[in-house]
Parts: structure tokens; sequence; C-alpha cells
């Protein structure tokens, strides 16, 4: 039940049910837009066609939408609602137009066509983040409807009352670092994307541990450092094994990086550790304390009984830097012996922790004789972002979820994975994860990102929609 302070409370059964409809309409069409990232030579243009539809649809709410395409066929998309003007920099809502691969034989249904099976929408980018785009969209066209109602043109006419501005800015190439999207706005149009604060993706969205029900919100997320390491060896004949040969060296290498790094617990997850475990029972409690803890060993016997896998890969991933090596090459023929081989390695790294930290990690991890056969070179790097877990739109979106679901469980979090607001960051935005929607206990999230039958609840996008409108309006008002 909804608290009847709430603004969106204000609003008939009827009003919601018909945006709902919208909302849910306007999610498949955007999946059945093929913007991937990189762009397949099929549908080079797919970011630029997901921008201009998305455009469309506000221009049709009587904005006035503004298309960027720093590369060909990487399309970005901005509309501003207005306020009065008296209530302070401008609520930024955030999102991103581009999908991930995914190739089809082994989902159940087409990636690209938005089936509807079981109350579940199908399809890639209906996690990450289409169904985001499409519910700040709903937001964006109900505040411009009760422009036009009272008369008003929501291009240019402040929205009755609102007294900051709304930003909503969609952007390309968040899946590959966002270098043609938000890190392009940021240089070039950071009016589109500098407010109090913004919205994003990765947070608000509901997981049930132990009958209680947690809406962890993203106030923090790990940076990333990619490097390439070269590895030298000693071309040969197969029929000789050597020591030198590169391949084997790199199987060093990887053997060596693979390791878990120690244990380290930001003060952001500190605290949600502790406000998880004061909300769950005894036993429950005791694990968590364990992660949190000194003692590795203690912790990872937690993680092993603590919850379901995917809950454990997050939080080991959350409580340390870590190191994975994904990409390996060697070899020319199966005779030869490589005197060359190359590793591609993903770090991610805890608030507090640097690229020269990183780097010297490496190499201290391969030892003298590796790291003399090694040349490591950075390939990418973001460092990490953390926005306050206090203050008005914090608290806002705490007091928000509980408005909507009174048993629900608010809390801070970080993100073991990278978004735009690294971008946002730039522009002295405080970015936060919140993309609210109440899910059914069973329905693990974090499997859906990126992976097979991505999908997301009918009911929790009708559900998540009011709660967005509600911080909104309350932010802005």
């Amino acid at each position: 039940m909804i608290m009847s302070t709430a603004p969106s409370a204000r609003l008939d059964t009827s009003t919601w049910a018909a945006a709902g409809d919208e909302l849910v309409t306007t999610l498949r069409d955007l999946i059945r837009i093929r913007s991937i990232n990189p762009p397949p030579a099929d549908a080079p243009d797919g970011e630029l066609v997901a921008a201009r539809r998305i455009a469309a649809l506000l221009a049709a709410a009587g904005l006035d939408p503004e298309v960027v395409e720093p590369e060909p066929g990487r399309g970005s998309v901005h509309a501003r609602l207005r306020g009065d003007g008296t209530g302070g920099e401008p609520l930024l809502l955030l999102s991103h137009l581009d999908v991930v691969p995914a190739p089809a034989e082994r989902w159940s249904h087409d990636p690209f066509t938005a089936d509807v099976a079981d109350g579940y929408i199908y399809g890639r980018g209906a996690v990450d983040m289409k169904a985001m785009v499409a519910m700040e969209l709903g937001v964006v066209r109900m505040l411009a409807g009760e422009a036009r109602a009272a008369g008003l043109d929501p291009a240019r006419d402040p929205i009755p009352g609102l007294r900051r501005d709304v930003l909503f800015t969609c952007t390309a190439d968040e899946e590959a670092g966002g270098v043609a999207g938000a890190k392009w706005v940021a240089e070039h149009r950071p009016d589109w994307v500098r407010a109090a604060g913004g919205l994003n993706e990765c947070g608000g969205v509901s997981t049930t541990i132990a009958g209680r029900r947690f809406y962890p919100i993203q106030v923090a997320e790990k940076g990333f450092a990619a490097y390439r390491i070269a590895v030298r060896g000693t071309w040969g004949h197969g029929s000789m094994p050597r020591a030198d040969n590169a391949a084997v060296l790199a199987a060093a290498v990887i053997e060596r990086l693979a390791v878990a790094s120690p244990i380290r617990v930001t003060p952001v997850m500190a605290r949600f550790l502790a406000l998880a475990g004061a909300e769950l029972p005894a036993d429950a409690r005791l694990i968590l304390d364990g992660l949190a803890g000194d003692d590795p060993g203690r912790a990872e016997a937690a993680l092993a009984i603590a919850c379901q896998p995917m809950h454990a890969l997050a939080l080991r991933a959350l409580l340390r830097d870590t190191i994975s090596p994904d990409v390996v090459q060697a070899g020319v023929k199966y005779n030869v012996i490589p005197g060359d081989a190359v590793i591609e390695v993903d770090c991610r790294l805890l608030p507090g922790t640097t690229e020269e930290d990183m780097r010297a990690e490496l190499i201290a991890r391969l030892g003298p004789e590796l790291a003399a056969a090694s040349k490591i070179e950075l390939i990418v790097f973001g460092a990490p972002v953390e926005a306050p877990a206090e203050g008005p739109l914090y608290d806002l979106l705490g007091a928000t979820i509980r408005d909507h679901d009174p048993d629900g469980i608010p809390l801070p979090i970080m993100a073991p994975f990278a978004t735009d607001a690294k971008h946002t960051d730039t522009v002295g935005t405080p970015t936060y994860g919140f993309s609210p929607l109440r899910l059914d206990p069973d329905e693990h999230m974090l499997e859906r990102f990126h992976g097979v039958d991505e999908r997301v609840s009918m009911e929790a996008l009708r559900w998540g929609l009011p709660v967005l409108y509600d911080v909104v309006r309350r932010f802005c008002g």
C-alpha cells in the first residue's frame, strides 16, 4: 500500500494502469532495437536508432530533445524539464541505451523480440538497462503531460510543482567504457549531466534474504584497470620442450594472478554488513560478522554458507581488490614452441586503491623472474567512485522505498562493476544506483546482467514507476 502522503497517491489507479501499460510497451519497443555494443556489421547504427526513437517519444510528449552523434552510429539523447528555479541544482535521470551482444542459440526466447511469458519481458537490455530507460521516460512523459493538462508548454514552461529542473540523459557506449557516450557528454555537454544528484542503474532492487526484503542502494562502485601482459619466451621446435615456452610462462603468470586478494572492508561495505546484520536472525548475523572480521578463513567459511552462489560471488568481489585473467593468446602451430604470449587481465579496484597500487601488486605477484619476462601495459583505467550515503537525496531514496514497501529495508552498497557514474563524477554530480524494482524472492537479478534469458517482471516495473515518480516529485518539489 502506498503511503497517502506520496505524490503518486494523488493520481488515480486508472492513471497508473495506463502509465504501466505505456511503460511495458516502451520497454518492448526499445528491446527490439539492436543497439549492440560493439556495433555489429548488420546493425552499425543501433545506438543512434535507439536515441532517435527515444527522442521521438520525448518530442511527442511536447519536449525539445537533442541527439548527438560523436562517432558514426553512436547516438545519445537529452531533454530538460524546467522547474521554477527556486529549488537549487537539477536532478539527473541517467541511463544508457547500448547493450552487450546476445548469442541467440542458448536463449529460450529471441533476445531482440521482447517476448512476454509468465509475467516477464525477455530480451537483451531488459535488466541492463532499458527497463530503467523506460521508467525514466515514463516519469518524464507523465510530468510533461501534467504540464500540458495545465495549459503549459513542457519544453519551455516550468512543470507544475517543480522547483528544480529534471535532466533526462541517455547515452551510448556505457558497455565499452562510455568514451563515445557519457564521457563525451561530460566533456562536451556538461550541462546535460551536472546536477545536485543523479539516479542511475544497479540499485533499489529488492533481494530477499532469510525472509527479509532488502533494497541495496548503490552509493559506490569499484574502479577498473585492464592490463595486457606480454610474456616473452623462446621460439623452438615442439619436439624439444623447454622451460621458457611462452605458453608455459603464461600459465605460471595466470596461476599467480588468480589467487584471491586479502579482504579489505571499506566503510560502505562495513555499513552494509552492519545494517543487514541488524535485520537478520542471530545465526545470519554471526555470518555477516565473520565477513567483516580480520580472519580470512572465517570470512571464506561464512561466504560458503551465507547465501546462494551469486550473492557469494558478489560479496567476495566487494570485499577485496580483484584480478581476473580473462584472455590468453599463444602459439601458431601444435609443433612450434611459442616465443610470445599475451594475457589480458581485468582488475577491479576498491576505493582507496590506485592504478599504481594495482600495477605494483601485479609485479609483486609475478615475482622477479616472471616480471623480467613480462611487459605490463595499461589498456584502460577508471577510478573508483563514491557518493555520500547520507543527505537529502540518499535519505529520500530510502524513505520512498519504505513508503511503497513498509517491510523493505534500504541500505547502502557498492557495485563490483563500473557504470557511467564514473563520468558524472568528473562534473561533480553524486550519482546513485536506483532503478527501483520489487522482485519475487526467487528471482536473482544479478544472474540476468549480461546473461542468457535476461528478463524483467512486468509487475516489478509497475511497482517501480510510482517509486521513481515520487523521488523526482519530492526532490524537485
